[in-house]
Formats: C-alpha cells, sequence, structure tokens
C-alpha cells in the first residue's frame, strides 16, 4: 500500500499516445498497469491471525479487531472508476504542457479576459471533465477513491526535463475536499486554498475578503500548482433550491472544468444524483467523463463472494469458526450486502465473544452483533426496503428456487441470557440425557390430542405467567 499524499521526485517515462508525448506532467505519472496488476494493488489485505490468537489475552487479541476496519477488498468498479479518473488527469494535462507557449499564456492571464497577445500555439483550450460517482452510505465509494487517489502521489517535484530546466517545481495530481453544507463558494474556496497550500508545504494563503479577490486568488494558485484533478465529497450536501435551479456553487465548480481545464469528480449520496437529474446541463457536466453507481453487493455476486472469504479469514477467536454457507446467508441478510454494515458486524461479533467460554461465532451472534454495532443505520428506510424484498437462494438447495427471508429464532447453542449457558451446556453434552427425559413422547402424545396447548398446559409444560407458577423439574 502506497502512503497517501505522498510526495515523489519526478521520473518521465515514455507514453504511446502521441498527444502526451513531450509533456512532464504526463510523463511523470505511474505507468499504466492491465486490470490484474492494478486490482492487486489496490487491495488491503491486513495480516492474518497466527498462533497468537490461540494464547493471546482476550483483551489483546481484542486490538487485532482494528485490521478488520483497514481491510479492503477491490471490486469491479474500482478498475473502472480508476480509468475514468487517470483518463481524466492525462486529458486536462494534454492541454497544460508547461513547456507550449499556450500553457505560459494561460498561466499569466486572466481565463475569462481577452488579451492583445496571442501565442502563436493558440489560446487555451480546456480539456477538463466532469465524473460522478454515486452510492448509499457504506456501500465503500469514500473508501474506494482513497485507494484509488493513493495509487497516484500526490504532489511530484520536477526540476529539470531532457536535461533542460522547467519554470515550476511542483505538479499537485490530486487534492479531496467535502462540499460545504450551505453550499458556499467562500467555503470551498478558503477549503481548495487551504488544500493546495497544505499538500505543497506553502505558507497558508490569507483568503481576500471580497468575492473577485477570492475568485482571482483560487483561479491563479489552482493554475500554478497544476492541479489534475478535484475531488469534491459529499456533494449531497449541495442546496439547489436556494438559488432557483443552479448554485452559486456549481456555476464555480462549472468554471473550474470549463475555463481553467481541471477534471472535477464528483463523489455523493444518491440524493446528488436526484438533484442532477432535475437540472439536465448539471447532470451532462457531472457525467461527460464518466458516471458510476455503486450499489450494495448481491448475494451471488462473485464481489461479495470473495469479499466476505477474505473477510471471515480476519478472526482473533481462540476457535476457528469456519465459514458455512448459513453463516454467510446470515451475515448478509443482515448487511443487505452493505460491506460497512457486513465489517462493522463482524467486528461485533468477535468482540462479543471473547473472553467467553465459547468464543464460536454463531448465527444467534451475528445477529446480537448487527443489532449492536448498527443500532441506527439498520432503521433507515433505504435499509428497511432492501430487506423487504430480499430473496436469496437456499444455500442448502441444488435448485434455483427462490425463498423468503426467514424470522429470526434464537439457536439453542448461544443463550440469549448468560444465567442459562451451564444448563443448556449441560443439555448439550450430557451422556445420559434419554434417560433424563421422563417423558420423550410426550409432544408426539399431545399432537394426538384435540387441544394440544391445553394438553401441554395440564401436563405442566406451558408457562403462562412465569412470575407467579412454579416450573416443572
Amino acid at each position: 500500500m502506497k502512503d497517501f499524499g505522498r510526495i515523489e521526485q519526478a521520473i518521465y517515462s515514455d507514453v504511446a499516445f502521441p498527444e502526451f508525448q513531450g509533456n512532464p506532467l504526463i510523463e511523470a505519472l505511474p505507468a499504466k498497469l492491465n486490470k490484474s496488476n492494478l486490482l492487486d494493488s489496490l487491495k488491503v489485505y491486513p495480516p492474518l491471525p497466527t498462533e497468537f490468537r490461540f494464547t493471546g489475552d482476550e483483551m489483546d487479541r481484542e486490538d487485532f479487531l482494528l485490521y478488520i476496519k483497514q481491510f479492503r477488498q477491490p471490486l469491479e468498479i474500482y478498475y473502472d472508476v480508476f480509468r475514468a479518473v487517470e483518463r481524466a488527469i492525462k486529458e486536462g494535462y494534454s492541454s497544460k504542457n508547461p513547456l507550449s507557449p499556450t500553457t505560459q499564456h494561460y498561466l499569466h492571464y486572466p481565463t475569462e479576459k481577452s488579451t492583445d497577445v496571442i501565442p502563436l500555439t493558440g489560446q487555451f483550450i480546456s480539456r477538463g471533465v466532469g465524473i460522478s460517482l454515486i452510492g448509499e452510505s457504506g456501500t465503500g465509494k469514500t473508501s474506494m477513491l482513497e485507494l484509488i487517489l493513493k495509487y497516484f502521489p500526490q504532489v511530484i517535484n520536477h526540476s529539470t526535463y531532457r536535461d533542460n530546466p522547467l519554470g515550476f517545481k511542483e505538479q499537485v495530481v490530486w487534492i479531496k475536499v467535502e462540499c460545504p453544507d450551505k453550499s458556499s463558494v467562500r467555503e470551498l474556496c478558503e477549503s481548495i486554498l487551504y488544500a493546495l497550500d497544505a499538500v505543497t508545504g506553502a505558507p497558508f494563503t490569507k483568503p481576500a475578503s471580497n468575492h473577485s479577490g477570492l475568485l482571482f486568488q483560487i483561479e491563479q494558485r489552482i493554475k500554478s500548482s497544476y492541479l489534475g484533478v478535484l475531488v469534491i465529497d459529499e456533494m449531497q450536501n449541495l442546496c439547489l433550491q436556494r438559488t432557483s435551479g443552479e448554485s452559486g456553487l456549481l456555476k464555480f465548480i462549472k468554471k473550474i472544468i470549463n475555463t481553467l481545464g481541471v477534471p472535477v469528480l464528483f463523489c455523493a449520496n444518491p440524493a446528488f444524483g436526484e438533484m442532477l437529474i432535475s437540472v439536465p446541463q448539471n447532470a451532462r457536466r457531472s457525467e461527460n467523463g464518466g458516471a458510476y453507481y455503486m450499489e450494495r453487493l448481491s448475494f451471488d455476486s462473485i464481489g461479495w463472494k470473495t469479499f466476505v472469504s477474505q473477510l471471515w479469514l480476519l478472526q482473533w477467536t481462540n476457535v476457528e469458526t469456519p465459514l458455512t454457507p448459513k453463516l454467510e446467508k446470515k451475515l448478509y441478510e443482515l448487511t443487505v450486502g452493505n460491506v460497512d454494515f457486513a465489517c462493522r458486524t463482524y467486528i461485533e461479533a468477535q468482540r462479543m465473544v471473547l473472553g467467553t467460554d465459547d468464543e464460536s461465532i454463531c448465527e444467534v451472534v451475528l445477529q446480537e452483533a448487527y443489532e449492536r454495532a448498527c443500532v441506527h443505520s439498520s432503521r433507515s428506510s433505504d435499509v428497511l426496503s432492501a430487506k423487504e424484498g430480499l430473496k436469496l437462494v437456499h444455500p442448502n438447495s441444488d435448485s434455483k428456487k427462490h425463498v423468503d427471508k426467514k424470522t429470526f429464532i434464537p439457536s439453542v447453542d448461544r443463550p440469549q441470557h448468560p444465567e442459562f449457558y451451564d444448563q443448556l451446556r449441560s443439555v448439550q453434552f450430557s451422556k445420559t440425557l434419554r434417560e433424563d427425559i421422563q417423558n420423550p413422547d410426550l409432544i408426539q402424545s399431545a399432537s394426538d390430542e384435540n387441544d394440544p396447548f391445553e394438553y401441554l398446559q395440564y401436563k405442566g409444560f406451558i408457562c403462562e405467567d412465569p412470575l407467579f407458577e412454579d416450573f416443572v423439574d
């Protein structure tokens, strides 16, 4: 795993595409990888449990559960989004070759004002694009973006190119900021200024007090840093209603793309997608570089199977619980394919049993762990609606017949009340169980009666008022 936000010295590599050749901004980027090698470089597999799991104190073993939060399993969409980001960066840089007079004109003159000086190579033409990534909370879109951005150095330092000195030192490949809550252009500008100063180690720029001064300030800073892509997270914070269709913030972002030529990646919850649909020009602007929707994993998908099989290996209980079809099905029913829910549930399941007499994981433990770890999110409308329509293939069935999600039934191998633990264990491992049962045919006899309930009540095996009635021994 490469360091997040790392700074590297430029190493130039040959590129095949003619429009990219001779451009130090593009030749200094990491070499392209094929799909297999790329996905392999994006995965994060923490160290697997060792013998310490069987010998370590439960309090120490609990610390190792933090590894599960670091676990990342690349999915198919990782490749598609990565390629979109890579294309956008290179396409944006293709019109900003630092060795071109056009780029020098772009750097030194305001982009929206005509000038008497026209470079022989022509005026700057933006090749910035918009990319949108939309998905429900917990599907892993932000984690995926972080892994993709980690692949690229955040800052590349330049000195000479082909034995010729360059007129700049730093190339900022990417920065990531959050959309301000109130759609404030000033807040976004200040976030961008702060991020650019922070990654380059420059003294923090004092934002101009007036609007026009701030816009000029941010334009010059974006240009001089050779920003490759701007990632804006939490775009659902955008408020269109305040400005009757298109906010000042979107107009400002439009300028970054169309005038300054910087690609912008929008990351948001589905609410942002609904906003885009309502204003067609905003929708086109946000997807001309690619539009991606990150959904919950389906139960029979390769993504879910790979994810859960790798997740299950991160187990620090003192007894190994194998991943059975029933456990996999239960985890999916609880989390409806939400990878964040699954990780949190699995962490809590282990935390619950560590230090107990039985550290195995069963369906009951997963149920209780989910209710603890996802107490609020499990009640959200999108999760409830997903569970309402959930249908799974029964793991023990060879047919393709689907069965509805079953109601949760407590399991006797994991008592819901600790005070019953000893009694249940003694029954589970009893060698004289048959001899200890006074009437083994009681249930069969009850089924032969006209009123089985009244029969069992008469025999003293149904207790209607446990506070005042005595139990049958």
